[in-house]
């Protein structure tokens, strides 16, 4: 649990050296202590080894993604809610490669937690409705397809939406 807010407790320090850099007359080293507490605080809402991974699965390498995954210990009590939800989206992308059982339990709570781009939200959805498609869950697929269409407002997911209502056809 203090791990968790150990990034805001050097920020907070930062910013006292840095006023007290002010009431000295050094403005210049004030500046640049304000300038260096913006990283403490971007890396408590973004973690480097979520974006780490992030980008490790974006160039389709999973293993890399999931050894920086790997190298968060204990994610329920060191990572804020936000992070959390996006550990448990590239789980749960990691292992629709191969596990798919795994992979739906990894979506729903990330969509639990609570993703806050659509676009992640509507690649879980359509994800599950691909999972509940193999399981012959007719109902359930329309249903989390139909979601995931409403969230792809900007048609990044069009096609596979297509394709998916294509299979779901032959069910």
């Amino acid at each position: 649990m203090i791990k968790k807010y150990l990034r805001l407790a050097i920020a907070a320090l930062i910013l006292g050296v840095a006023i007290f850099q002010f009431t000295e007359s050094e403005i210049g080293n004030g500046i640049f202590l304000i300038l260096l507490m913006i990283f403490p605080i971007l890396f408590h809402f973004r973690n480097e080894r979520i974006l780490m991974a992030l980008w490790q699965i974006r160039k389709q390498d999973f293993e890399k993604a999931g050894k920086h995954l790997d190298k968060i210990k204990y994610p329920e009590s060191t990572l804020i809610t936000g992070q959390l939800a996006y550990y448990y989206f590239l789980r749960g992308l990691m292992h629709s490669q191969t596990n798919l059982a795994k992979s739906e339990s990894w979506m729903k709570k990330a969509l639990s937690t609570g993703l806050r781009m659509k676009q992640d939200r509507a690649l879980a959805k359509m994800q599950l409705s691909a999972m509940a498609m193999t399981k012959r869950k007719r109902k359930e697929a329309q249903a989390l397809l139909t979601e995931a269409k409403k969230l792809d407002d900007k048609g990044l997911l069009r096609d596979q939406i297509k394709m998916l209502q294509q299979q779901m056809k032959r069910i």
